[in-house]
């Protein structure tokens, strides 16, 4: 029959048998030595009052002139006694040089040999010794009674060592209630402080604490989401590796104890960690990722600090744009399709009707301009990724009225981008400023007669000055990737020049205003840059920088 494992004792109970052995071995401790303390003590003072009162007796007067009389004892005798009782000492002895008492508690044994010794005090000396007399074991003194140089008897006095060890065991009664008293307030208040610390670790013992602590360091840096927890005074209590990477935080660092504002993160970010009520979901950005903020403070009677946690948002919100993108693109190819089906209808109906040359002028037109754009941007950018997001923007461009052209001086060869440059930067930094370029151009168009009376379809064929255009340009050299884009909308004003890039901050409402912080912030990674002027044309005008110093000099040369 195999026994039921006992579950260790708790920290709080080790910790209190702990504090019960030693306050109960620092109280026995203390017990000895004053007991110790005490019998030297008595000791000692009882040594000093029989002493006191050998040499007082010996001292007096009277003690000299009976002892000249024929019969001592008949003064002497009343005056030991009276002596005795008031000093409360055990006997007082006088006796000649021969030892022969004259006085002693015990009347009949008056005339008897004292017994002790007497040699030191015959030379004149004040002695003290413990020794065995008819009282039993006492402590006396031994001292001589002078007549000028001459001794002519001696005084004894003493106590015995009976009352003496009755004085201590008095005493140590005494110290006994005292420690007793100081063990019992020690283990109370130890209960008490105990009990507080079982609450606090939920009645773990030592060897759970360790393991639990162990997980927890190896939960905090397996976990991918970000962690961070602030204390009261919104200074960093707890950070995990994933928090550090997703704030910027370099590893060698030192964050804890540090306050937010001393992160240097973006305002926004800063505000929702601080903020005292708990965010959901809210995106922010960081120099380079975007983060999912969750915070929540901790309460409990009153604010105790704050958990937050992150999550990378960049590569889906870069994956978002993407299929945004081509969302897009297949809502352009469709309506496409749409206007390809009528024209084949229109092309078909001609030729019934015998008017065979116009059918074909019909048709060769409207392939001319659809071929126009292809082959341009074809010509012009070899770079796949860049040239498939081109001819997807200008059919989305096209089906809102908006001509997207490719400038003159674009020119970006195969090979020319270096593969450190990621396409999905590429995508996010050139789709974000042609789809806002877009919305500004259309808007700006739909407020002009010649947006408002001409329909898209045929003003694309026109090509009219008054049309809503966007015009993209794209070119590398051995230094750099110049990526810009203008339009013909009504521009952004100098005062929100630098607002346009923070997250949120729209025409359109709430819910946008995420890409231009994106573009910003793509750029950024590659160690680029963004400006904002006016176009040429009237509109606002974007000019992203990306150095390509990192290319190879083969790469250069091919």
């Amino acid at each position: 029959m195999r026994l039921p494992r006992t579950r260790p004792r708790s920290l709080a109970g080790q910790l209190f048998a702990m504090q019960v052995v030693l306050i109960a071995a620092v109280v026995a401790g203390c017990a000895v030595f004053a007991y110790v303390s005490g019998s030297a003590q008595a000791e000692q003072t009882a040594t000093r009052q029989v002493r006191a009162a050998a040499v007082a007796v010996a001292d007096s007067p009277s003690v000299r002139e009976a002892i000249g009389t024929p019969d001592p004892s008949a003064v002497l005798q009343p005056y030991a006694e009276q002596v005795r009782r008031d000093t409360g000492i055990a006997f007082v002895t006088i006796m000649d040089t021969e030892r022969r008492r004259w006085t002693h508690p015990d009347a009949s044994l008056i005339g008897e040999t004292f017994l002790g010794h007497t040699e030191e005090a015959l030379r004149g000396e004040t002695f003290t010794e413990t020794y065995t007399g008819t009282l039993g074991p006492s402590i006396r003194v031994v001292t001589p009674v002078r007549d000028g140089d001459r001794i002519i008897g001696l005084v004894s006095a003493g106590i015995t060592v009976d009352r003496v060890s009755s004085q201590v065991r008095e005493q140590l009664g005494a110290l006994a209630l005292a420690a007793g008293g100081a063990l019992a307030l020690g283990g109370l208040g130890t209960y008490v402080i105990n009990a507080r610390l079982r609450r606090h670790t939920h009645g773990m013992n030592a060897a759970e604490l360790s393991r639990l602590h162990d997980y927890h360091q190896a939960t905090l840096h397996a976990v991918r989401e970000g962690l961070l927890m602030l204390d009261g005074q919104r200074r960093i209590a707890l950070i995990n590796d994933a928090g550090r990477e997703l704030l910027g935080i370099a590893p060698e660092t030192e964050a804890l104890g540090r306050t937010v504002d001393e992160l240097a993160l973006p305002a926004p970010l800063t505000g929702a960690l601080l903020a005292s009520e708990a965010r959901v979901d809210e995106l922010h950005l960081t120099a380079e990722r975007v983060v999912v903020v969750n915070t929540r403070p901790v309460v409990g009677g009153e604010r105790r600090g704050t958990v937050v946690t992150l999550r990378d948002h960049t590569e889906l919100q870069a994956l978002t744009g993407e299929l945004d993108s081509e969302r897009g693109f297949t809502q352009a190819l469709r309506s496409q399709a749409h206007e390809a089906a009528n024209r084949l209808h229109t092309v078909v109906s001609l030729i019934e009707l015998g008017r065979v040359e116009e059918a074909v002028e019909f048709a060769t037109a409207e392939l001319e301009l659809a071929q126009v754009l292809t082959d341009r941007v074809v010509g012009a950018v070899e770079e796949p990724v860049l040239a498939a997001l081109l001819l997807g923007k200008a059919a989305q461009a096209n089906e809102r009225g908006v001509e997207l052209e490719l400038a003159d001086d674009s020119l970006i060869d195969d090979g020319a981008l270096p593969a450190s440059l990621a396409q999905r930067d590429l995508v996010t930094i050139l789709g974000n400023l042609i789809d806002n370029a877009v919305d500004a151009a259309s808007e700006g168009d739909s407020h002009g007669a010649a947006g408002a009376a001409v329909p898209a379809q045929r003003t694309a064929s026109q090509g009219g000055a008054g049309r809503a255009r966007v015009t993209v340009t794209a070119l590398a050299d051995d230094r750099e990737l110049l990526l810009r884009v203008s339009d013909t909308g009504a521009g952004i004003g100098p005062e929100e020049a630098d607002e346009v890039f923070r997250r949120g901050w729209s025409t359109h409402g709430a819910g946008r205003g995420l890409g231009l912080a994106l573009v910003r912030q793509a750029a950024h990674r590659n160690g680029g840059s963004v400006e904002l002027d006016r176009a040429p044309e009237g509109g606002a005008r974007f000019t992203v920088r990306l150095p390509l110093g990192d290319r190879t000099a083969a790469e250069v040369t091919a």
